[in-house]
């Protein structure tokens, strides 16, 4: 069984409002007259593009710049990263990754048509969430033991849907952890997997707590326990896995922000010295208090590292629950 104490990955949800800080007179000054885009590896309504959309509203606040978010999900991010280094690395198209698309890849596949590290510069960690795991709202079960108890009562029966890769681990980290037989269902975001959640295409999914908590709030699911070592402000009636049944079962999801590596540093270096301003905003921290979500605020030396360990951490995953690569 592995040791899901240790677990952790991060994610970053999207967060508004707040004055801006002064700008930096290099980046303002940019006279190219091409917008920033930020491309986001999901569809809209995800974690990762609600955060993408904050720090480029923040980001042109800052810099009087053109900041456009483009989503392009699909093919577990490899559309988004192929758009990201086929562009001109001039500084005016970023990359808003998460665990899965700059760790969790790197553990997956055999194989990958780009290098999570090599292929990209960062610029900053932005912020990190607790999963959360959501139910049907016809399931005929009320609490996690109770899923548990159905999905052991029907080995190979019962299926869970992801968003993403890092979530498809997820969901067989906690197969693991329960010693549980269920099949993966996958989709291209957060925001397919709980509406397929939603309409009982699929039994159970793990998925940010800004995808689960509306839908929760509405009815449209349940949520049974968030894979924290505490309760979510945002929704302190949500049990931890460990108060549900499950000791010691944490999984987060994180965020951070890459350039290309072929971008020249002094472009990297204003982009990361903004990013990072922004991540640190008191308003930031506030929003994202609000969303159930934790800032993350290390610059490019930091991330690479931390993007580091995060890679060696799920190629452990892999091999120890046996989690086949693609």
């Amino acid at each position: 069984m592995l040791n899901r104490r240790k677990l952790g990955c991060w994610l970053a949800v999207g967060a508004l409002g707040g004055a801006a800080l002064a700008p930096l007179p290099a980046l303002a000054q940019d006279a190219s007259g091409k917008p920033i885009r930020f491309v986001v590896p999901f569809g809209p309504g995800s974690g990762t593009d609600t955060s993408a959309r904050y720090f480029a509203r923040k980001l042109q606040e800052r810099t009087g710049q053109a900041v456009v978010v483009e989503n392009k999900p699909g093919a577990n991010g490899f559309l988004a990263v192929k758009q990201v280094l086929s562009a001109p690395a001039d500084g005016h198209t970023v990359f808003i990754g998460s665990n899965s698309t700059l760790a969790v890849n790197a553990a997956l596949f055999r194989e990958l048509p780009y290098d999570p590290l090599k292929d990209f510069a960062p610029l900053t960690m932005m912020m990190r969430s607790p999963a959360m795991l959501a139910v049907k709202p016809q399931a005929p079960y009320a609490d996690l033991k109770g899923l548990m108890a159905h999905a052991k009562a029907h080995p190979g029966q019962v299926n869970f849907g992801a968003g993403s890769a890092g979530y498809q681990l997820m969901g067989e980290l906690f197969n693991d952890a329960a010693q549980l037989s269920t099949v993966h269902v996958p989709f291209k975001g957060a925001g397919e997997a709980m509406t397929a959640l939603a309409s009982g295409t699929v039994d159970y999914t793990f998925a940010e707590v800004t995808a689960v908590q509306e839908l929760a709030k509405g009815g449209r699911v349940k949520v049974l326990a968030v894979a924290s070592d505490k309760r979510v402000a945002t929704s302190p009636e949500v049990p931890t896995a460990s108060e549900a049944g499950l000791p010691g079962f944490e999984a987060y999801t994180w965020v951070g922000a890459m350039v290309s590596a072929k971008t020249p540093a002094a472009e990297t270096a204003r982009l990361a010295e903004h990013f990072t301003a922004i991540s640190r905003m008191d308003e930031t921290r506030q929003f994202y208090d609000r969303l159930g979500a934790t800032p993350m605020t290390g610059g490019p030396a930091q991330m690479h590292e931390f993007q580091k360990r995060e890679i060696a951490l799920w190629k452990r995953i892999v091999v120890q629950a046996k989690v086949p690569q693609q």
